[in-house]
């Protein structure tokens, strides 16, 4: 089930690190919709620092893409102190990606969109947008909840995304994990990532997974048309209801 999880999240795990070398700098609870998809290879390594290349999974409910989306619709932030900080909702753009010569697999969030007040993020990557989340939840006679959501981002350098998703909630896989997300800007700077989540898989081709009844995605613009050029592929729609993390930095 872990790995499933790993999978699912397009996350890659690292091994557990001393209490001692690690500082907390935030936690937070969010929900999440997670995209996979196959676009060109070379597209995405020309994103990938010196020294790194494409590591794309070879099983799961996830394998063989190569670019994630993850649409992150945040509830609350808190410093390491618990006080509230303001809540950013943020749309990432990554790739599983592994380190030359050492193999080293990680998470590499290579760009994505912020609102205006957070950008460029943690990962010196993300662009000023104007992001719109409406998500709606119908359970019927039948007993079935169907989740309706769009997703909408407006970016100040031109770029747009628009995806709307219509699906039959599953049953979540809980599931805890700790993982390490490298920077695409500075491919030395990490952040460590605990956390606990209920995932769903929705669609997976390569699963054979669907209930999804609805799925429409367009991006256009500087940033995105490069990379959606209308030849990728979907191969997987998770849904995380539930997600709560706790972000570490190293301290060596």
């Amino acid at each position: 089930m872990r790995n499933l999880l790993l999978a699912m999240l397009t996350l890659a795990a690292a091994p557990a690190m001393a209490e001692d070398n690690l500082k907390l700098s935030a936690t937070d609870i969010s929900v999440r919709t997670g995209l996979t998809f196959k676009v060109a290879d070379a597209v995405v390594q020309k994103m990938l620092p010196a020294g790194w290349e494409l590591n794309s999974p070879t099983a799961g409910p996830t394998k063989g893409f190569n670019l994630g989306i993850t649409l992150i619709d945040y509830v609350m932030v808190q410093d390491p102190e618990g006080k509230p900080l303001p809540p950013r909702n943020t749309i990432v753009l990554n790739a599983p990606a592994k380190k030359v010569g050492t193999g080293e697999a990680v998470n590499m969030v290579l760009g994505g969109f912020v609102v205006q007040a957070g950008a460029p993020g943690p990962y010196g990557v993300f662009g000023p947008a104007n992001i719109t989340i409406d998500r709606r939840t119908h359970t019927g006679p039948d007993g079935k909840p169907m989740i309706n959501e769009t997703w909408q981002a407006k970016a100040d350098d031109g770029s747009s995304l628009d995806i709307q998703i219509e699906f039959e909630r599953g049953t979540p896989a809980r599931g805890k994990v700790e993982a390490k997300i490298h920077s695409a800007a500075k491919p030395a700077f990490y952040r460590i990532y605990r956390f606990e989540q209920a995932a769903d898989v929705a669609r997976s081709t390569a699963a054979g997974i669907d209930r999804v009844s609805k799925f429409s995605f367009k991006a256009t613009g500087p940033t995105l048309a490069p990379i959606f050029d209308g030849t990728e592929q979907l191969v997987s729609i998770t849904s995380i209801p539930s997600y709560s993390r706790s972000i570490y930095l190293p301290t060596e």
